[in-house]
């Protein structure tokens, strides 16, 4: 039997456990259900502006994102229905606007919920339309929410609560996005399965165990493209005890890419400490992470870690590297001068994990190939981040970056520094 197979069984026999102590109420009530109806949402305007982008590879850039998100949801009972537009637009991007850019008018969200409560501590629930995901702190699945358009999917959800643990079950497809209107939808090309289990075993330490099988027919993955089945094992540890906190994650990757068998990994960590006694109340936080590198082009295994749909921002606000091959080091501090105002300030080293392979950006495409550079350090961010929220669910914000290249870098091309600024306006209804 294989492990997806068998873990899939394994969560089968938790829910019939979770939901064992109580039968399913009965879905009609006595009277008429009173409809009661919110409308919520937020509007962002965001400059983006880049010079020597890639390390002067490519053109400088600068670029306006205006994004709208109205939401509307109407409850009935058990049963509640969202449906939440989005109208983003781009204008000045080097290129040509891309999927994380543009798509016009048209659905993020469109989904119906019904939730059964099957005593005063389990809760049953079931989601199915075009919804945006997120799984534990989004490094392997997110709603992509720091570039313009969100990535949705399409499909079904089921989820079981008793108490603190929570089983979330899915079966989805990523939404293609279209740069017209009214034009997204699910072509059935990448799908996501799921069961993840989030547990409590002692006040303010948690817990994720889970899989995640992952579909991808028309993958690429250097010069070769194929069919990619991934199955994704993982256990990520969280929680806070006084001023420390952590988020470390483990990750286990196996499955099968064009004839050649995956064998990935990767490890995130990120530990904070808080000092609220001390001006400013700083945050001094480590992140770490190593993400896998394919370590032969020969071998027909291939070593690629793949973070699937990962939160926008991964490794900060500007930076264009993605967890792929990559090893880095963060060291940060955020500074609370009160009155709604956020400092943030991050010094960042990346390297290579393998010498054989190149480095990428968020979405996989490869910035630099690995030709036959040996070094594996690709550089250094310095990056400084301000945030003010204001009355009336108004936030603005703004950030700026330097980041220097190292040996490889200069092996592999162009090695100029990368000067990156951000700046936002958010208005939250």
């Amino acid at each position: 039997m294989s492990p997806s197979r068998l873990l899939r069984r394994a969560a089968t026999a938790l829910v019939a456990w979770m939901a064992a102590a109580t039968p399913f109420p009965a879905l009609a009530q006595d009277g008429p259900q009173a409809v009661s109806t919110s409308i919520t949402g937020e509007a962002r305007l965001r400059h983006e502006a880049y010079a020597d982008p890639e390390w002067g590879k490519a053109p400088d850039d600068g670029y306006l994102w205006l994004r709208v998100i109205p939401m509307v949801k109407a409850e009935a009972g058990p049963v509640s229905v969202v449906v939440q537009p989005i109208l983003a637009y781009a204008r000045g991007v080097a290129g040509g606007a891309g999927p994380v850019d543009r798509t016009g008018i048209d659905l993020v969200q469109a989904y119906a919920d019904l939730t059964l409560p099957l005593d005063d501590r389990t809760r049953f629930g079931v989601r199915g339309g075009r919804a945006l995901i997120a799984l534990g702190s989004e490094r392997l699945v997110g709603k992509r929410y720091g570039p313009n358009v969100p990535q949705p999917f399409d499909g079904l959800q089921v989820n079981l609560a008793r108490g603190a643990a929570r089983l979330d079950l899915l079966h989805v497809w990523a939404t293609e996005i279209g740069p017209g209107d009214f034009d997204d939808g699910s072509v059935r090309r990448r799908r996501l399965r799921s069961a993840y289990l989030t547990m409590e075993p002692a006040p303010d330490v948690n817990f994720d165990l889970y899989w995640i099988g992952y579909t991808d027919r028309t993958a690429r993955f250097g010069d070769i493209s194929g069919r990619e089945e991934r199955d994704t094992f993982g256990l990520r540890l969280f929680g806070q005890r006084g001023r420390l906190a952590w988020n470390w994650e483990t990750m286990i990757q196996r499955g099968h890419f064009a004839g050649q068998a995956i064998r990935a990994w990767s490890q995130a960590t990120e530990t904070s400490v808080r000092f609220p006694q001390v001006p400013l109340s700083p945050l001094l936080r480590l992140r770490a992470n190593i993400a896998s590198g394919d370590r032969s082009p020969t071998d027909r295994r291939l070593g690629s870690f793949n973070a699937m749909f990962p939160k926008g921002r991964y490794f900060g606000e500007l930076t264009p590297l993605g967890p792929r091959n990559i090893v880095n080091v963060n060291p940060g501090i955020v500074l609370d001068p009160g009155s709604g105002i956020a400092i943030e300030i991050n010094l960042a080293a990346f390297w290579r994990a393998s010498r054989f392979e190149g480095i990428y950006d968020l979405s996989g495409r490869e910035l630099r190939e690995p030709g036959t550079a040996r070094a594996r350090h690709i550089g250094n961010l310095a990056e400084i981040g301000l945030s003010v929220d204001l009355p009336r669910g108004l936030t603005l914000a703004a950030s700026a970056g330097a980041f220097t290249a190292g040996p490889f870098i200069e092996q592999t091309g162009s090695s100029g520094t990368i000067w990156m600024a951000g700046a936002e306006m958010t208005w939250r209804f």
